[in-house]
């Protein structure tokens, strides 16, 4: 035994000494000087963000010391020592590439054969430099007094400048490369049209999310070895005859979604798309029917033919395609009527919404992820086979005529995160949501017949952003228990039969995330919930991220555009509205047509980042409070058809510049309608029914109406025309005219024009010039609906 552990130390001995010898033998490559020199001119000339920065330690850390072939990105040739491959991917480069960088004049950048500057932030055109060929470089006049040595190089085979903000047309001597087989331009700004490839080496060609136009280059069905074609997202026009990439045998993916191409298929012919082909992208491409060389694709994985015109049956050979491979099917928005089965047994996304499908639901396998039919005419019950996709994390069967109970496994799906049920027939009681751990985060049954109460084990599903059940038949009392869901952001219960009073919060920090609440055609009763109110921290603070949506999921799911957008019915501005996407902007408070009592708090002022509040056909009395004008992003205010008393307070026309709807009808207030820029735009509608109210837009004037450039005195100064008379009365004891000195003092932020006060019987007439200063808000915010 001891012979064998001998002999194999001594092979080991053996192994290594040949490695250290052939390592002695063959050095590692050494940088040329002028090279080194040249790539530290090209550093220089830009800046860098090193917060961007993934390459370890980044350029940056180039310095003379060392050997430039061991720099970060840069690789050399083992035998001349040139570059021959430079990857500055995700660098955190900035600035522009120009003509006269050292970058172009390396002396022997031909032997360059991987350029890859993706995902920086370089800006401007790539300087287009025209290929005059010579021994050892390419030289170019690019204006009367510049002439660029070094670039493009010969044996260039992979370009990426991806993801930048570069603009311009593509330059000419891109497609000039004799030997480029990757160019990937993606999520750039360049313009103009795809000129025509002077030769064949293509393998991939990404030109994806650019402003390109014109015709689709035919050109590319010359690329013998292409396996990737993805031009999605231009402005391509013109017709392209589908079954000519039959010839491209190597394909893998193809992808032209959104241009405005017209895709043609000549289903009468027997061409055949190569089977290679696993990828394949025609959104918004024009068709009218299915691709009958479809049918040799049994490889395929992903198949999206969505935004087109094709109509009628899903035809029967179809389901051979992919028919054990395809995983992700899109074939929404077209005009399908009938599709019996949806056989594919590897499918996890499914997205068949805006067609025509008629008859029962038909069920996807159990492998299923993501499944989205609605906007079609489905009708029936849902079978029960439904309960076999144990794997679902979005369902989506909302605008259809589907009937009967929901399943009570759908309920029980703790892997379930979109339930989407929405505008449909079902009837009965609302399952029993699912035990804790649930990762439930959308729950819509808007606008079914479904009655009894809310299940209250919805407790469990810490998760959930969003909870709809409007328009159903859900009786009891307030679910209070939802407030302690630490991610509930949407809640509305409008237009069911809860009743019974709001109550008081049972936790410190009541729905401390909710940005729209719903309450609307209820029978609650009781006092406005003054410390829910109190508590609503996501309505006090407008953030900076609020044009962004409520929508997607994408983490979820690893396919592009494929995500879901919840869809909610609120008044707005008086009218009916629907959403299919939510600002996070949007908050809104409604509690209208309800029959609560009581006064409006002073404290609703505090939730700031409100762009709606209606609480319009109760029996709410008192005064409207002066601190509605804090409500400065404020855009509709409905308080109408309830027993508010008192005038109108200034603080709405003067604050409120946001706003462009107001119901102040069907009330009882008096006095004068302030006015101001924007207040003058409201109808008589907005006031109706007030007798007490007078002046514009009004046809009845008040007796004595006050000059139209007035300022009304803030709420706690409790005054009569513009002075407080306990500092008038003050005075009486040493004279008159000390007490409306003394009156005026206090007055530091008004403006007085002429002031008439009447004291014992004797008219007092005082008027004084000051200046005016009138704070408001500086610009606009832009406001999306």
């Amino acid at each position: 035994m001891g012979f064998f552990t001998w002999l194999y130390s001594l092979i080991l001995f053996f192994f290594f000494f040949v490695t250290s010898l052939s390592n002695s033998l063959s050095p590692s490559p050494s940088c040329h000087p002028s090279e080194r020199s040249a790539l530290l001119r090209f550093r220089d000339s830009l800046t860098i963000d090193n917060g961007r920065s993934s390459i370890y330690y980044g350029i940056s850390s180039w310095n003379t010391s060392t050997d430039c072939c061991t720099w970060s990105g840069v690789t050399c040739d083992m035998v001349t020592s040139h570059v021959i491959k430079l990857e500055f991917a995700s660098s955190g480069l900035q600035g522009i590439l120009h003509s006269n960088n050292t970058f172009f004049s390396l002396t022997h950048l031909q032997q360059l054969t991987h350029l890859d500057l993706s995902d920086n932030n370089f800006i401007g055109q790539i300087p287009d430099i025209c290929s005059n060929s010579t021994e050892n470089s390419f030289s170019c006049n690019v204006s009367s007094k510049q002439q660029l040595v070094g670039f493009p190089p010969l044996h260039l085979t992979y370009l990426d400048l991806s993801e930048n903000h570069l603009n311009g047309t593509i330059p000419s001597w891109v497609y000039s490369l004799p030997s480029l087989e990757s160019l990937d331009l993606t999520s750039n700004k360049f313009s103009g049209s795809i000129q025509e490839f002077q030769h064949n080496s293509l393998v991939t060609l990404h030109l994806a999310f650019n402003n390109l136009q014109g015709f689709f280059p035919r050109s590319i069905f010359q690329q013998v070895n292409l396996s990737l074609l993805d031009l999605s997202s231009n402005n391509l026009t013109g017709v392209v005859q589908f079954d000519q990439f039959s010839k491209l045998k190597n394909l893998n993916v193809v992808d032209l979604s959104e241009n405005s191409l017209s895709l043609v298929c000549n289903n009468k012919n027997n061409d055949t798309l190569p089977n290679t082909l696993t990828e394949l992208y025609l959104s918004s491409c024009g068709m009218i029917e299915f691709p009958y060389s479809l049918r040799s694709l049994d490889s395929l994985i992903y198949l999206d033919l969505k935004n087109n015109q094709i109509e009628g049956i899903v035809p029967e050979w179809l389901w051979n395609v992919g028919n054990k491979s395809l995983t992700a099917l899109d074939l929404s928005h077209n005009y399908l009527t009938q599709l019996d089965q949806i056989p594919w047994s590897s499918l996890e996304y499914i997205q068949l919404r805006s067609n025509r499908l008629q008859g029962p639901l038909p069920i996807p396998s159990p492998s299923t992820l993501f499944f989205s039919i609605s906007n079609n005419a489905l009708d029936g019950e849902i079978s029960h086979l439904i309960c076999n996709l144990s794997q679902l994390t979005v369902l989506d069967l909302s605008h259809n005529n589907l009937s009967g109970n929901i399943p009570l496994c759908l309920g029980n799906s703790g892997g379930l995160t979109v339930l989407d049920l929405h505008k449909n027939r079902f009837h009965g009681i609302i399952p029993p949501a699912v035990a804790k751990g649930s990762s439930l985060k959308v729950f819509n049954l808007n606008k079914n017949q479904l009655e009894g109460s809310l299940p209250t084990s919805l407790y469990n599903c810490k998760e959930l952003e969003f909870l709809d059940i409007g328009y159903n038949k859900i009786n009891g009392s307030f679910p209070w228990w939802l407030e302690s869901l630490p991610q509930l952001q949407i809640l509305i219960l409008r237009n069911n039969r809860f009743q019974g009073p709001i109550g008081s919060p049972k936790v410190s920090h009541p729905f401390k995330k909710l940005r729209i609440m719903d309450l609307s055609g209820n029978e609650f009763t009781g006092h406005l919930p003054q410390k829910y109110f109190k508590k609503f921290v996501a309505m006090m603070n407008a953030t900076s991220n609020s044009l962004r949506y409520m929508q997607s999921y994408q983490g979820l799911l690893i396919y592009s555009d494929m995500f879901y957008t919840e869809v909610s019915d609120l008044t707005v501005k008086g009218n009916f509205a629907e959403f299919e996407k939510i600002q996070l902007m949007l908050m809104v408070i409604d509690f209208s047509r309800n029959n609560f009592t009581g006064e409006i708090p002073m404290l609703i002022g505090k939730l700031k980042a409100l762009k709606g509040l209606n609480f319009s056909h109760n029996k709410i009395y008192g005064n409207i409070p002066p601190s509605l004008g804090n409500l400065t992003n404020l855009e509709w205010l409905d308080l109408s058809s309830n027993e508010l008393v008192g005038k109108i307070p200034w603080q709405l026309a003067e604050n409120l510049n946001q706003l462009q709807f107001i119901n102040l009808s069907v009330n009882k207030l008096e006095g004068l309608i302030p006015r101001s820029r924007h207040f003058d735009t409201f109808t008589n509608d907005s006031y109706k029914e007030n007798f007490g109210l007078c002046g514009f837009p009004l046809s009845e004037s008040c007796s004595k109406d006050p000059p139209t450039d007035h300022f009304q005195p803030k709420d706690n100064e409790k005054n009569v025309n513009g002075f407080d008379w306990k500092f008038v009365l003050m005075g009486i004891g040493s004279g008159m005219i000390i007490g409306i000195s003394v009156g005026y003092m206090v007055f530091t932020d008004r403006i007085i024009d002429e002031l008439v006060k009447t004291v014992k019987g004797e008219q007092w007439h005082f008027s004084a010039k000051r200046s005016k200063h009138r704070f408001r808000q500086n610009g606009e915010i832009e406001r999306r609906h």
